[in-house]
């Protein structure tokens, strides 16, 4: 039973769960990038170059067919156009979550601006009692 409980510990420890809920919104994340550059960034590029989808180009290194015996063979290809496509969704990734940490950022310095100011020094305070005592 003490396994257990020290298993439900660990679980219930804040950042075991902030972990599991940034994987999760991280997936669901991703997938929306990815839609982003696909059906948004993505065709208007191939339109201004002529048409071309990135993710058809391709360096064929051998073409698909059939040998002797009459067995499929796969084509063999290098992809670089599928490398591109991700290479640019994680440049909006990175981007989007430059952004975002850019807001946060900004968020906790005008916080830090709005705390109360420090605590006056022992000469400081001194001071303020001698004005005082001199206005009366």
């Amino acid at each position: 039973m003490g396994m257990l409980k020290e298993y439900k510990e660990f679980i219930s420890k804040g950042n075991v769960i902030d972990l599991a809920v940034g994987v999760v919104i991280g997936g669901a994340f991703g997938k929306i990038v990815s839609s982003l550059v696909n059906d948004i960034v993505m065709p208007p590029i191939g339109y201004l170059l002529k048409g071309i989808n990135f993710k058809d180009l391709k360096v064929v290194l051998t073409r698909a067919g059939t040998d002797a015996a009459g067995v499929a063979i796969p084509e063999v290809a290098i992809t670089y156009g599928n490398f591109i496509q991700i290479a640019i969704e994680f440049l909006i990734i990175a981007w989007v979550i430059f952004l975002v940490v850019r807001t946060i950022n900004n968020m906790k310095r005008k916080d830090e601006a709005v705390a109360a100011p420090p605590e006056p020094s022992t000469q400081e305070k001194l001071l303020m009692e001698i004005r005082d005592s001199l206005k009366k």
